[in-house]
C-alpha cells in the first residue's frame, strides 16, 4: 500500500497576514516568564497537538521535548498518560487541563472543578494562567495548521 503524498494548501496565516506573527511570539514569552516549566508546556503542546491531530505540531513538539532530553518512554506515553507511570502529579493535573480547555464541546460543563482544583492545587495563579495562555496558544497553532495542511517537517509552510 502506497503513502498518499500530503501537501500543504499555503504557507500557514501568521506568515502570510503582515504583523501576525509577533504577538503571538511575544504571549508565548510572556506565558514562559512567570515560572511555568518549559517541559511541561512542552508535554501540553504536544497532548493538544495529539487531541486536534496536528501532525506538523505532534512532530515538532515530540522533537522539541526530545532534544531537551525528554526519555522515549515518556513520549511515548504522552496520548495514554492517564494509564502511564511517568507523570508527576502537576504534569497530569497540566494534561487534564489541556485536554479539557482543547476538547470545549465534548461536554456540557468543558472544564468541570474537579480538573480546574487539581490544576490550581499545582500551579499559583501566575503559572497556572501561563498554562491556560499555552494550551490556548497550541490550540491556535494546530487550528492554523491543520486548515492550511501544513505538513510535519517542512518548516513555516
Amino acid at each position: 500500500m502506497q503513502a498518499s503524498v500530503v501537501q500543504g494548501r499555503m504557507n500557514n496565516p501568521v506568515m502570510v497576514v503582515p504583523g501576525a506573527l509577533q504577538p503571538l511570539l511575544e504571549l508565548a514569552k510572556s506565558a514562559r516568564e512567570v515560572g511555568l516549566s518549559p517541559r511541561t508546556a512542552d508535554l501540553v503542546h504536544l497532548r493538544a497537538a495529539q487531541v486536534n491531530g496536528c501532525s506538523y505540531c505532534v512532530d515538532m513538539h515530540a522533537r522539541d521535548l526530545k532534544e531537551a532530553g525528554e526519555t522515549d518512554e515518556r513520549l511515548f506515553a504522552v496520548a495514554a498518560w492517564r494509564e502511564a507511570p511517568y507523570f508527576t502529579e502537576a504534569e497530569r493535573a497540566a494534561l487534564a487541563l489541556t485536554e479539557a480547555a482543547t476538547r470545549l464541546s465534548d461536554r456540557p460543563d468543558p472544564v468541570p472543578d474537579e480538573v480546574w482544583e487539581e490544576a490550581a492545587r499545582h500551579y499559583d495563579e501566575p503559572t497556572l494562567a501561563a498554562l491556560i495562555i499555552e494550551i490556548a496558544l497550541i490550540n491556535f497553532w494546530n487550528r492554523t495548521t491543520i486548515a492550511v495542511r501544513q505538513v510535519a517537517g517542512s518548516g513555516s509552510g
